[in-house]
């Protein structure tokens, strides 16, 4: 197998095939600073492995490659590496969550537990030093501690133990390198000790005993980090305040097949004063203690805590962890008898002797950079400086394979993507970046910050072209060009539309404020330019939370006036979340927008009119940004496709849009939420950025995979059939074309004599009373939006209308409308929250009279006598069902009827289950 015959840096030697998914990851840029980065392997060859959002990454420095251990679906929130570097371990918090062992030589995951802590997740993990046991704590309130023989096949812990709340939070785990039955853990301001026998038994030695500012009789601070002392009858702990407590842990217990009578006597000996600077990381290695701390100091000690030795540099900040190498290396004018062997002792031309560290090591910090220790020079050279804070900005040059990425940090970078060389950067220290677009032509980068700032920079140098406009007050949000570069457009959290314009002054162009307003009153979800048809004049849009689709004048606009041609409402309950222009594969032109409830829809660009909804990609949450691919030199001019980003997920969809699920395809990128995503200028690449995570992706496309993912799904009625409930033969498709079939016999008349003229078809009018039969209950907007799209699907082409529609088209258009996710008690529910008042035990109700009231005056307005005949249907049928005296109901007897049955108070419960007549579940 691969794992048996894998050697150090066979990873990088495999040939993935990764022709099979229509994405694949090819770079990661950014790592997890707050988690530790391994040493693999050194001398000529570095590499390193770090973690990145859900992502384990092993980078090849030296050669620029890396590889890609992929299997979590959550932000991996631990890792550790065994003493020989080859097993590393990991686990992740949140639904579902897993803890894998990986073998770093092969790539291979060689173990996944799925039920070892999979409600909450992980928060500390250690693997032992014969890399046979692992030990997990649980992130739960009441945390749970486990240890695992993971090259065992068995979802259980061999033992296990939950810790009680007062001892704080367990964030540190590490076994005693010279007993794997033996191990410690540590919160802030709590120390537990451990021991576990193979019956099952895991024993907390420290369980009576818990510490308190009057332990240590000195301020100590918060702890760190802790270790065994190479001593085995001590242990260390690291504290916030620059010491060192040491803890006696008596007579140590070495294989014990039963746990002892009474636990060791483990107490606080003495704390050390270390120094003035807070202690970040503590190890043990050789014969050394190492401690890192938040001055980029690393110090050495012998046994007894004498200083040795101390590495630091100017620009090394606080640090996170250090890897030493396996590669021993002695310095010249070497001396023996040195207590250490971990340094090496030397004499220089003084005859003075001093210690010199003979393992090369990489340090990485808090502030997400990492640097290289060589043992022949104390000079930290930097290998990584990643963004420090949340990347949310990115863009791709229109004509260069260049991409621009900006974080919070102020950090902006500027990458060449198919060789993955770093070519320029550049810190802006007043604020963050938010939002980053390039002009079409390649030469400028326009920059949107968060103190509502924008920047206009040269796209190679990124030196200003100008001074810097600061016409928000709140954090900009969208940026963007016209298609000639001569407007300039922001959007920011203030609700408001502002526009630059490209002028020339004194002979030379140079960029200007035209006008700003405030557009809309619910957040901006996107703004957008295009071209006027029949012209080349650019066009102006903006898409908000509010359901306003605003479009803008900017020709007859001038200083301080914008000037609006059109206000369109576009949605009636969901909320458009992203708006792009679709492609030109019809004689009409469309406008595509993709809302909150799943649904994808198309609108004419001249009169905004909706003309066809579509079911979109359901993948776990909605679509948050859209775009069309760049076509490649040689793709096929009518295929065009689609690029998505939801909540986590980036993926794919092949166009048109026709509500087929097999035509897309999605995968998770960046579980803690992706923030945006630029496409690369020939459609090969996409990239996107992580937000809080602080990474950002590089995706190669690969479309073939993608078409034959659509063609295996089926063609024509094939994939709509797998959407209904049970399928072609299912009794639900059966049920509806009798409803089909019974319309035809309604309009013909049911007790007519004369000879049934069977038809294929049924008129548009019907449409209406097939969906309420079948369980989809449209509102009037629905209905009439549904009608339009079949009557006038041909008028485009034929001028024509239709006027009538087969079970074909009808099933396409039932998938297509009726609502992506059932209606659950939990949003009624919020509707009574927002419409009702407390009553006196605390529930969420609306009154009797402002019930009916709400019907009759507000939304699809009801009249008396529709309420009055649904009131009368739902209430009639409960009576019925009761076994009521009412045999029969009347709309004449509904004001008595709804005063008996209905109570004074409802609450969502009795609207669904009493009104209704709805099951709750449970």
């Amino acid at each position: 197998s691969l794992v048996w015959g894998a050697a150090p840096g066979m990873v990088f030697g495999r040939n993935r095939d990764r022709s099979l998914y229509p994405l694949d990851l090819s770079w990661v840029f950014g790592y997890n600073s707050s988690l530790a980065v391994h040493s693999l392997m050194d001398g000529e060859d570095w590499v390193f492995l770090y973690v990145s959002s859900h992502t384990v990454v092993i980078h090849d420095i030296q050669r620029n490659k890396q590889f890609h251990l992929q299997g979590h679906t959550n932000v991996i929130s631990c890792l550790c590496v065994s003493e020989n570097k080859r097993w590393v371990a990991t686990a992740d918090q949140g639904p579902d969550a897993l803890i894998m062992v990986w073998d770093s030589y092969s790539g291979v995951p060689v173990r996944t537990i799925f039920e070892g802590h999979s409600e909450d997740g992980v928060c500390a993990i250690a693997i032992s030093q014969d890399a046979k046991y692992l030990v997990t704590i649980s992130a739960a309130t009441v945390q749970k501690v486990c240890v695992w023989r993971w090259t065992l096949p068995t979802e259980k812990a061999i033992c296990s133990i939950e810790l009680k709340p007062e001892f704080g939070h367990q964030d540190y785990v590490i076994f005693n390198p010279q007993n794997p039955h033996e191990f410690l853990s540590n919160s802030k301001t709590q120390m537990i000790f451990y021991l576990w026998v193979r019956q099952s038994q895991l024993w907390d030695k420290n369980t009576a005993w818990l510490l308190s500012p009057q332990t240590f009789k000195c301020l100590v601070g918060q702890f760190s980090q802790s270790v065994f002392h190479f001593n085995n009858t001590q242990a260390l702990t690291g504290t916030s305040a620059g010491k060192l407590v040491v803890w006696d842990m008596g007579n140590p217990c070495t294989f014990p097949e039963e746990l002892p009578p009474k636990p060791h006597g483990i107490t606080a000996t003495k704390v050390v004063p270390m120094q003035d600077e807070s202690l970040t990381v503590l190890q043990v290695l050789d014969s050394c203690i190492i401690t890192g701390d938040v001055k980029g100091q690393v110090k050495f000690y012998d046994g007894q805590l004498r200083l040795l030795t101390v590495y630091s540099h100017d620009e090394v900040g606080p640090i996170q962890s250090i890897s030493f190498s396996t590669i021993l290396r002695d310095p010249p004018n070497a001396l023996p008898g040195s207590n250490c062997p971990f340094l090496t002792s030397w004499s220089d031309s003084s005859n003075s002797v001093s210690f010199t560290l003979n393992r090369n090591f990489i340090l990485s910090t808090s502030d997400a950079t990492m640097f290289h220790v060589a043992t022949d020079s104390t000079n930290f050279e930097r290998i990584m400086q990643e963004a420090k804070k949340a990347v949310n900005a990115i863009a791709c040059h229109p004509q260069e394979p260049f991409v621009a990425v900006g974080s919070h940090c102020g950090l902006l970078k500027v990458w060449e993507y198919k060789q993955t060389q770093y070519i320029v950067s550049r810190i802006f220290t007043e604020a963050g970046i938010q939002c980053l677009s390039y002009d079409p032509e390649g030469c400028f980068l326009a920059a949107g910050f968060t103190d509502g700032s924008v920047y206009i920079l040269d796209a190679i140098s990124l030196q200003s072209i100008c001074e810097a406009f600061q016409l928000s007050q709140s954090p900009v949000t969208h940026i963007s060009f016209s298609h000639d570069s001569k407007y300039l457009a922001t959007a920011d959290e203030s609700y408001s539309v502002i526009v630059y314009k490209r002028v020339l002054q004194n002979g030379s162009r140079c960029w200007e404020h035209l006008a700003g307003l405030d557009s809309h009153y619910k957040p901006i979800r996107g703004i957008l330019f295009g071209v006027h048809p029949g012209s080349n004049e650019p066009r102006l849009l903006s898409l908000g939370e509010d359901r306003q689709l605003v479009e803008y004048d900017l020709k007859s606009s001038i200083k301080d006036h914008l000037v609006v041609t059109h206000r369109d409402r576009l949605e009636q309950a969901a909320v458009p979340l992203c708006l792009t222009w679709y492609p030109q594969l019809s004689t009409e032109s469309f406008l595509l927008t993709a809302n909150s409830c799943y649904k994808m829809k198309l609108y004419n660009i001249m009169t905004k009119v909706c003309r066809k909804t579509l079911l979109g990609p359901t993948y776990g949450s909605p679509l948050e940004k859209i775009q069309i691919l760049p076509r490649t030199g040689c793709a096929d001019p009518q295929q065009h496709y689609l690029v998505f980003i939801t909540k986590d997920k980036v993926g794919l969809q092949v166009l048109p849009v026709d509500g087929n699920p097999h035509k897309s395809s999605a995968f998770i990128c960046h579980p803690d939420g992706a923030s945006d995503f630029a496409i690369s200028h020939d459609g090969r690449y996409i990239f996107t950025a992580g937000g809080k995570e602080r990474t950002f992706m590089k995706w190669k496309v690969n479309l073939q995979a993608l078409d034959a993912a659509a063609f295996l799904g089926g063609e024509d009625l094939i994939p709509f059939y797998s959407l209904l409930d049970g399928g072609r033969e299912g009794k639900f498709f059966r049920e509806l074309e009798d409803y089909f079939y019974y319309v035809q016999l309604c309009r013909q008349g049911i007790d007519t004599l004369e000879k049934r003229q069977v038809s294929t078809h049924i008129p548009l009018e019907e449409i209406p009373s097939v969906m309420r039969a079948i369980g989809f209950y449209p509102s009037e907007e629905e209905i009439e939006e549904m009608i339009n799209e079949v009557k006038f699907s041909k008028y485009a082409d034929t001028g024509e209308e239709v006027t009538k529609i087969n079970l074909g088209d009808f099933i396409k258009l039932y998938t297509n409308h009726r609502p992506a996710l059932a209606l659950s008690m939990k949003t009624i529910q919020g509707a009574f929250r927002v419409l009702g008042y407390d009553n006196k035990k605390g529930d969420k109700v609306i009154d009797r009279g402002d019930f009916l009231s709400l019907l009759q005056c507000r939304g699809e307005q009801m009249t008396e006598d529709e309420l009055a005949e649904c009131l009368t249907t739902l209430l009639c049928r409960r009576a019925r069902k009761e076994e009521s005296e009412l045999d029969t109901c009347d709309p004449t007897g509904a004001a008595a009827l709804t005063e008996e049955e209905i109570p004074a108070e409802i609450t969502a419960e009795i609207f669904v289950a009493d009104i209704l007549g709805l099951p709750i579940a449970e």
